[in-house]
């Protein structure tokens, strides 16, 4: 089969030949039809400080999938051949303290599909029984490839509380921001503030909901955004973009005892004022890791269903697998929504 290979410790990748793989027990095997480019894909394509000291080349690439069953393993359950499916990028182990309190994507001994292990970015793939999840029938399988990135929206926005009735900053307008932007706006927030330094992505937030748009490089954001609120801030802050400047202008316009997520996995340490921008406006901060199995699946699905939210809408290029190097160009363009390679 066809496979994007990250062959060597360098930037890029190649399309190459690769043996295609068997099911072993409890697996099962997936004829991919669509899948997705993640920002995580993009940090391993160019391979920057965090791939480096994470990803072991050489590795199939690639984690947000959908496809059909074409072979179960043995003592498989729960799927049979011609299911449409999807998958976690979680790999846990289910032994540890965190699997058997149900916290399975922060497992102590968690890999990752794509990142630890072989991923999607292939013509098939192997997969434990327990990271997949069956898709209904009628889904498209491109919507379908990027439910993984949805969760991760649904997890940021909706941890530790609701956002109905509360004014939200997301900071952040990649393909999960603006998704981000759109749960918000279904689900009740008052108004939605969506800050990034993309046109581009700043429009297509607009479009899935965003009241107010915002790019930095144009505007004094945290001036803006307080004067838009009384000078009292937002009641929620999400935190998508991983870069210093989000971080703490997002907190600023954070009102006293509100509520962060923080999603965006920096490049390097934040630089944090604890005393003025956490402690003395007594903030919780919620560190947000992938999806919680399955609570967060369960809730996209819901989403999914209802007519308030297209998640195709997301969807703004197609590419062919072999074609991955012009997807991955137009990914890191900033002149995209999600990205999708159909094999």
């Amino acid at each position: 089969m066809h496979a994007i290979v990250k062959n060597v410790p360098r930037g890029g990748a190649v399309y190459k030949d690769v043996p295609v793989p068997s099911p072993s027990r409890g697996q099962i095997l997936i004829k991919v039809k669509a899948t997705s480019i993640c920002g995580t894909d993009v940090h391993i394509y160019d391979y920057n400080n965090w791939a480096k000291a994470r990803v072991k080349p050489p590795l199939i690439m690639g984690h947000e999938f959908a496809g059909e069953v074409v072979e179960v393993g043995r003592d498989v359950s729960s799927f049979v051949v011609g299911d449409n499916v999807s998958g976690e990028t979680h790999i846990p182990c289910m032994h540890c303290e965190q699997c058997r309190l149900g916290n399975f994507h922060i497992c102590y001994n968690l890999r990752l599909r794509g990142v630890d292990v072989d991923g999607c970015f292939a013509e098939y793939l192997v997969a434990d029984e327990f990271t997949v999840w069956r898709n209904d029938k009628e889904l498209n399988y491109e919507v379908a490839s990027a439910q993984e990135p949805l969760g991760n929206a649904v997890h940021t926005v909706f941890e530790g509380g609701g956002v109905e009735g509360k004014k939200v900053a997301v900071f952040g307008c990649g393909p999960i921001g603006i998704a981000s932007v759109g749960l918000c706006s279904v689900s009740g927030a008052e108004r939605v503030f969506a800050v990034d330094i993309s046109e581009y992505r700043l429009e297509l937030a607009k479009r899935f909901g965003a009241d107010v748009i915002l790019n930095p490089r144009h505007t004094d954001v945290v001036k803006a955004i307080l004067e838009m609120t009384g000078g009292h801030g937002v009641d929620v802050f999400l935190e998508m973009a991983g870069v210093q400047d989000t971080i703490t202008s997002g907190l600023r316009v954070l009102k006293p005892g509100g509520r962060a997520s923080v999603l965006g996995i920096p490049d390097a340490p934040y630089t944090v004022d604890f005393g003025a921008d956490l402690i003395q406006k007594n903030i919780t901060i919620y560190g947000i890791f992938g999806r919680r199995m399955y609570s967060t699946w369960f809730t996209v699905s819901a989403y999914l269903r209802s007519s308030k939210f297209d998640l195709s809408k997301l969807i703004t290029h197609r590419f062919k697998m072999e074609e991955y190097q012009k997807a991955f160009e137009v990914m890191k363009s900033g002149m995209s929504g999600k990205v999708v390679l159909l094999p």
